[in-house]
């Protein structure tokens, strides 16, 4: 038995094709949170302890709720993403696709419901 190189071993095995792909998502929506988290703490912030008017009055202004609403949408998918390697790296076969299904459908179903809140504090 020759010696064999690790592309010899690898050969014919293929790639995911999306590894790639996935970690430049990760680190888009990290570098989004690193603007859009700050902004929604002073945002937020502001407004922390008001009454439940002066709350609609404030989310009615168009850059609170937007910023709120980019923080809900961006942070949810950044949080599915990295759930996805940890079931990946974690969890093997058919519970592999099943765990990634509910944790997408969680994940997109709470930020459904935070953006939901927030255009109803808006409108």
């Amino acid at each position: 038995m020759g010696y064999m190189t690790d592309r010899k071993r690898a050969l014919g095995l293929g790639s995911a094709k999306t590894g790639t792909a996935h970690f430049w998502a990760m680190k888009v929506s990290s570098l989004a949170l690193l603007v859009l988290i700050p902004l929604f703490v002073f945002t937020f912030g502001s407004a922390l302890g008001g009454s439940y008017e002066d709350i609609l009055i404030y989310y009615a202004r168009p850059f609170p709720a937007i910023v709120a609403a980019l923080t809900l949408i961006v942070g949810f998918k950044h949080f599915n993403d990295g759930v996805q390697v940890l079931i990946e790296d974690y969890v093997h076969g058919l519970a592999n696709k099943i765990a990634i299904i509910v944790m997408t459908i969680i994940s997109y179903g709470a930020a459904a419901v935070g953006v939901f809140a927030i255009a109803k504090l808006a409108l």
